[in-house]
């Protein structure tokens, strides 16, 4: 073949590509939505419509909460037209929906559209990501060898280590920087009629330590059932991500939960705030510490919905948070504190003003909401954690607190992650010994009967530590 024969076919198959690259272009055009929004064809088609989208996906989920009056019939007529779907109703907020965008837009071009319509809409927001932000999670350096210790107190090896429980000055702290857990103990060890959820990355509820103190739904209480969702298998708590089961892959929730109920005085270990409890899972972040203000919500309106089939879920443990702010989520943890649920947050670890940057679940002005900073063993307030005297309402340890891990083993970890359960605890210990109290009354309990620090005015609301014998009038 000579040189311009060469260039001659060269030249065709020029055409040819151009052509069919322009009949591609009028197919598309012919396919999109009546809104301008880019269609990836081969993505759109891969999930049929019934099917959960993973968060590896990272497809658009939008929260959208509808005027009242408006039913679910008309809202999913609304969706079908922007080519959408309602992938989750919440029942426990009325008129919010969780919906897909088919056409995999941008997030927030799709809560806009919504926002347009103010007719019908409330308000429209992206779910956006949360991820775990603490500042040391590293394995202990501790001796984990058995120590022995006194008749009045618990017998688990590692006791002698959880400075926050019971300090007396060890590893460089200053005694009595606790929460007097000893002296509360004389009047409440917990109870297992008194429902912990840990909001977080699940937990190993498998842990020989945990395992005696785990929620497991009773034979009278119905299987969780939800209608766009469909059947859980949750005998064992709530997994947002995927409707299986809350084992923890990360270890996070697992710390968490260790340190509200890790079952007390069995020789095993460390010791909960409570020795007895119900600890029950609810997963929405994932293997990376990661997850979705939507999931968070669907987790929180299952525990919820617990509590009206006859759980007796009282508080929720949420160590997580982000300076985004999300109205659908304040509206879930709103409707929990409606059924008596407290909410315990993190204040963050970015040492910031929460006053002025805030941040959020913590920030949330509700009367069910308390926001927790942390402090070390010497009564200080944490290098990392946050702070404001008018949103960060209590401290309480976070610093090096040895807890419950993956694997039936344990670690020390830091962060406001770590206070917030220990406010969680003593919460539950309340409830164990007056159980009729409102989520008003035991919120008000918390936040007085501290103990005051000079260097938490200004910082702190309250100015004091959690103290657990005094929250229990002793």
């Amino acid at each position: 073949m000579n040189r311009n024969n060469i260039w001659i076919h060269i030249g065709i198959a020029v055409i040819f590509i151009t052509m069919a690259a322009v009949l591609g272009q009028i197919r598309r055009w012919q396919s999109k939505p009546f809104f301008n929004v880019e269609v990836d064809h081969s993505r759109t088609l891969q999930k049929p419509h019934a099917q959960k989208r993973s968060l590896s996906e990272s497809e658009p989920e939008v929260l959208v909460r509808f005027r009242p009056g408006v039913k679910l019939a008309e809202i999913k007529k609304l969706a079908s037209r922007f080519n959408d779907r309602i992938e989750d109703e919440i029942e426990s907020v009325n008129g919010l929906v969780a919906i897909d965008d088919l056409d995999n837009a941008n997030a927030e071009e799709v809560a806009a559209q919504y926002r347009q319509m103010s007719e019908v809409v409330l308000y429209a927001e992206p779910s956006f990501e949360i991820r775990l932000d603490d500042p040391l999670l590293t394995p202990s350096n501790h001796d984990f060898g058995h120590r022995e210790t006194g008749d009045k107190l618990p017998d688990d090896p590692l006791f002698a280590q959880q400075w926050a429980l019971n300090n007396l000055g060890q590893d460089g702290g200053k005694a009595k920087a606790d929460i007097d857990a000893l002296k509360a103990w004389l009047t409440s060890q917990g109870s297992p009629d008194v429902v912990v959820a840990v909001l977080d990355s699940g937990v190993d509820y498998t842990h020989r330590d945990l395992v005696a103190n785990m929620w497991f739904r009773p034979d009278n209480v119905p299987q969780y059932t939800d209608d766009e969702l469909g059947i859980f298998n949750d005998l064992q708590g709530y997994n947002a991500e995927n409707a299986s089961d809350p084992m923890d892959e990360n270890g996070h929730g697992t710390h968490c939960a260790g340190i509200i109920g890790a079952e007390g005085n069995n020789t095993e270990g460390i010791t909960g705030i409570n020795w007895n409890v119900e600890i029950m899972p609810l997963k929405f972040l994932g293997r990376g510490g990661f997850g979705t203000t939507k999931n968070a919500i669907e987790a929180i309106n299952y525990a919820i919905d617990r509590k009206q089939k006859g759980v007796n879920v009282r508080v929720i443990n949420a160590s997580w948070g982000s300076t985004s702010y999300s109205k659908a989520l304040e509206d879930a943890i709103r409707s929990a504190g409606e059924q008596g649920i407290l909410f315990v947050a993190a204040a963050g670890n970015a040492t910031t003003n929460n006053d002025k940057r805030p941040h959020y679940p913590s920030n949330y002005n509700l009367p069910n909401v308390i926001s927790v900073a942390a402090l070390d063993r010497s009564d200080s307030l944490a290098s990392f954690s946050n702070f404001g005297a008018k949103t960060v309402h209590i401290a309480a340890p976070g610093r090096d607190i040895l807890s419950t891990w993956l694997g039936d083993a344990y670690r020390d970890a830091s962060g406001t992650s770590m206070a917030a359960p220990h406010v969680a605890g003593v919460a539950a210990l309340i409830l164990a010994n007056e159980p009729g109290l409102t989520v008003e009354k035991l919120r008000e309990r918390l936040l007085k009967s501290v103990d005051k620090i000079d260097s938490l005015a200004g910082k702190v609301e309250n100015g004091g530590r959690l103290n657990a014998a005094k929250a229990l009038g002793n």
